[in-house]
């Protein structure tokens, strides 16, 4: 535990920073006592809302209880939702210098619950890829900052910030200056990840990527005895060229694919789950971290398991503070009686 609390003592010295797509979570909170007498619908009287930063920007709000300074690169439109959206980031710890404002619109996702489900959810978003003008300020960016920089998380979301374009010029430029670069990549937009430290695609992402149907893998038993799975992992390091992939297999865990070294199969350790939205930003975020740290990769997969473990048990896209990273993983270890940084 002791070794756990040093590792977690040294984040606060790291400098994160983000990039993606940024949108704005809207929530509305209400109660239904009703049924709406001009459609079979609820009506639902409404209590309290509040605004938080989301897609990518949400990676990046994992990272301000723990990191040292927390950046985040991205496009918001010149619209109301656009300048809320640059607010909360930096009235939450978030330098938004790298966050450009364009003629897009801000993409805003609102949630409207009631009785703590989800009645329906309103999204206000159009795709639009970036421009070369917006690579280029995304460059001169990148190359006035780096080497301030531990690390750099690519969160793509598929909603056009993120681009071929833009990371054949980033991704460089990070690599020169020493950067831990991790990508969680998106399937509706697939894109060439050479050179990166770790990519984390989801199962059905990674299998889509590998060539492979998803229906060859084995939902039950042991993940390291799934021959289409470890397949699965070896064509990914060799397609991206990269040193780590990272497959989340949603309640059987994750498992971690190195060059030269076994696959690792770290099962989940989640109690309870309430809602899954967000976890793997949690998840980036903490494993980004926990590398610029000095972690080993199989060490930085584990805190990033119990850190999205904690996360699913609260409502809504949560975050968590080091006490509660604390906490999750000593339970873990009381239960079990082991674990690695016992």
């Amino acid at each position: 535990m002791k070794s756990l609390e040093t590792l977690i003592g040294r984040f606060s010295g790291k400098r994160i920073l983000v990039i993606g797509d940024i949108m704005l979570d809207r929530f509305i909170w209400g109660n239904v006592s009703r049924i709406s007498p001009e459609a079979p619908v609820p009506v639902v009287n409404v209590e309290r809302e509040a605004v938080y930063p989301g897609g990518a920007a949400n990676a990046a709000r994992n990272l301000v209880p723990f990191a040292g300074e927390v950046h985040m690169m991205g496009r918001v439109g010149a619209d109301r939702d656009g300048f809320t959206l640059k607010e909360i980031l930096q009235k939450g710890g978030i330098d938004s210098t790298g966050v450009q404002r364009t003629d897009c619109e801000t993409i805003t996702k609102t949630r409207i619950i009631a009785s703590k489900q989800q009645v329906v959810r309103f999204d206000r978003e159009k795709i639009v890829p970036i421009s070369a003008d917006v690579v280029n300020l995304a460059k001169q960016y990148l190359l006035e900052r780096a080497h301030q920089l531990d690390g750099l998380i690519i969160s793509d979301y598929g909603k056009g910030f993120v681009t071929q374009e833009l990371i054949d010029e980033l991704i460089p430029v990070a690599r020169a200056a020493g950067l831990v670069i991790t990508v969680d990549p998106n399937p509706n937009n697939p894109l060439n990840w050479r050179g990166v430290t770790s990519v984390k695609p989801n199962r059905v992402e990674a299998f889509r990527e590998a060539g492979v149907p998803d229906s060859l893998w084995q939902s039950q038993g042991d993940p390291l005895q799934d021959e289409m799975l470890l397949r699965v992992g070896q064509i990914l390091l060799d397609k991206w060229e990269t040193q780590m992939v990272q497959i989340t297999l949603g309640e059987h865990g994750m498992i971690l694919f190195e060059r030269d070294r076994s696959p690792h199969h770290i099962p989940t350790v989640a109690r309870e789950v309430f809602d899954v939205s967000g976890a793997g930003d949690t998840a980036i975020a903490l494993f980004t971290l926990a590398l610029t740290a000095g972690a080993s990769p199989v060490e930085a997969a584990e805190v990033s398991n119990y850190a999205s473990g904690v996360v699913v048990g609260k409502h809504g896209t949560a975050t968590l503070n080091p006490q509660e990273l604390l906490d999750s993983i000593q339970m873990a270890q009381d239960r079990s009686k082991m674990g690695r940084f016992a």
